[in-house]
């Protein structure tokens, strides 16, 4: 890895075929992998991380917004993607783009089934969701009837796979709730099987899930956090490698003086002699204002420099009183050993919001060993 001159993030692909492999060796042979690419790959790279896994023979790909997955088709993506929350005013663009939509209520299923009709498709693939106790998005369990009654009317559409989402299959402390999970899922495919007369796909499983109820691996699981180097425990974090590094450089360093104030509304006074260094991050490209005032902190030379005053919209301040280091020298924000979990939990988020919070202006760089 080179040192960095600029705010940059780092994407090691090596590491995403280390993450992929070990979730996948986690698999029966016949269950399907889906990697989950929405929100920029997770903040990294859309484009760069399909392109990679599809080398690797992924099944599936999953993206949250139907633009998301016309990015992929343009980039020449031609595995399958499941588009988790399409909106009606892009169901033509899904179909002309070969995406594959979630049906997730009667609205949505009956205007998707009114364009197919329009584009003459038959048996096109949809993907019926469920909800089984996150209660954020899917039919209701007692829904069966009304889905099967409304596909049996229609030949332009086939359920390809039925799934659902586990709300907490990370916490071990609500197994029970995550057990009624998945025996509801059962029933509500069994019953469906049933009434439509076909077998559709199942899949239920996100990255916790994977690790922490294989019984419920079914036909395909979805991995997300997981194939980006986060296994929600300590003991998977060990077994995964985080892709990403954020990088940058002090721009500046301060000598400033007992009282005196660092930043915007003097946020920060100085308890005595002191010395500060300027990075080029800001809010703007990701490090958002919560992280200020101590709560955040970055890495110089291998020692920890806490965020001090408010975060700017390009810029962060923090204390380098008794570290040992000039302009130009690196800064990490977060990378495999200085991980972004450390940082997100200083003030009280999750590593998927700092991640995911990566602006598009930071460049990117890529690594592969």
């Amino acid at each position: 890895m080179s040192k960095a001159q600029e705010t940059v993030l780092e994407i090691d692909l090596s590491a995403l075929t280390h993450n992929f492999n070990y979730l996948k060796s986690k698999l029966q042979p016949k269950t399907k992998f889906l990697a989950v690419v929405k929100a920029f790959a997770y903040g990294s790279d859309s484009v760069a991380i399909a392109k990679h896994l599809q080398k690797l023979n992924v099944d599936y790909f999953a993206v949250a917004y139907s633009k998301e997955g016309v990015v992929l088709r343009d980039a020449g993506i031609t595995t399958p993607i499941l588009v988790l929350h399409p909106q009606p005013v892009n169901f033509s663009t899904i179909i002309e783009r070969c995406l594959e939509p979630s049906m997730y209520n009667a609205k949505i299923l009956n205007e998707f089934i009114e364009i197919a009709e329009q584009h003459s498709q038959t048996n096109y693939p949809v993907h019926i969701k469920f909800n089984t106790g996150l209660n954020r998005l899917g039919f209701w369990e007692n829904d069966v009837d009304y889905i099967v009654n409304v596909l049996k009317k229609t030949d332009s559409i086939i359920a390809k796979s039925i799934f659902s989402h586990l709300a907490a299959s990370e916490d071990m402390d609500e197994k029970d709730f995550t057990k009624q999970q998945i025996h509801t899922f059962h029933s509500i495919s069994n019953e469906f099987a049933d009434k439509i007369g076909y077998i559709p796909w199942l899949h239920l499983c996100n990255t916790s899930g994977v690790l922490n109820y294989p019984e419920a691996h079914l036909d395909m699981v979805r991995c997300g956090i997981g194939l980006y180097g986060f296994g929600n425990s300590a003991k998977e974090d060990r077994n995964l490698i985080p892709i990403a590094s954020l990088k940058s450089v002090i721009s500046q360093i301060h000598n400033i003086e007992k009282d005196e104030t660092v930043g915007y509304n003097r946020a920060y006074k100085a308890n005595g002699f002191e010395k500060t260094a300027t990075i080029p991050i800001g809010h703007a490209d990701g490090v958002n204002r919560i992280y200020g005032n101590k709560k955040g902190f970055v890495t110089i030379n291998g020692k920890k420099a806490p965020i001090i005053g408010n975060v700017c919209m390009d810029m962060i301040m923090v204390n380098i009183t008794g570290i040992d280091c000039n302009e130009g020298d690196e800064v990490i924000i977060f990378n495999p050993k200085y991980k972004a979990s450390n940082l997100a939990e200083s003030a009280g988020t999750i590593s998927y919001e700092i991640i995911t919070s990566i602006s598009q202006r930071v460049k990117r760089s890529f690594i592969k060993y």
